[in-house]
């Protein structure tokens, strides 16, 4: 297996460790095993645990970051009502849900909060979002979408951590949304 394989093995074996039972179910060994590497391999590629975390979310933040860009190009330039925005919205919300696979990442921003060198990732993680917010506020046609979009990521993620936290899945995302977005449009 290439270097670029084994690190690209290992860091998914983190994330699925981290989804599935937390941050502090991350051992060296766990993660040789669940990657089929060596331990050797891990701590090769991953002095500390905390370098493998700071990976996995980077990786993770530059995959969403490109991931979210892309849609970001879609709603550019779009001359959306209310209703198609927020359905729009609403679709993204449950494409970033908060499910088992996607509670790695958000495990990790609450690390961020823990660890400065995290900061600046977590960061650009969530300015890809704000912009996602600002590109929809713009195609709805919002006087000020920069000062909106945070706040509408902001309620997509609370609702998004109420459905992970409660396992309810009885948020009306869109109606939230259009409420946002109909005191955002002009």
């Amino acid at each position: 297996m290439a270097a670029v394989d084994i690190r690209t093995s290992i860091l998914d074996a983190v994330l699925h460790i981290v989804a599935t039972e937390g941050i502090s179910g991350v051992s060296n060994r766990r993660i040789a095993s669940d990657a089929g590497v060596s331990l050797g391999s891990v701590t090769y590629h991953f002095p500390s645990q905390s370098d493998m975390l700071r990976a996995a979310l980077s990786r993770f933040a530059a995959e969403e970051t490109a991931r979210i860009l892309e849609l970001v190009e879609q709603y550019r330039d779009q001359d959306l009502s209310a209703e198609d925005a927020a359905a729009a919205t609403e679709s993204i919300a449950q494409d970033i849900a908060f499910v088992v696979e996607r509670i790695a990442p958000f495990e990790m921003f609450v690390a961020a909060g823990r660890d400065h060198e995290l900061h600046q990732i977590a960061a650009e993680c969530f300015a890809a979002y704000d912009s996602l917010g600002v590109a929809v506020l713009t195609a709805l046609g919002a006087p000020d979408p920069e000062s909106v979009a945070s706040y509408l990521v902001a309620m997509i993620v609370g609702l998004q951590l109420r459905r992970l936290a409660t396992g309810i899945d009885n948020a009306d995302v869109a109606s939230s949304i259009l409420l946002v977005l109909k005191g955002a449009a002009p």
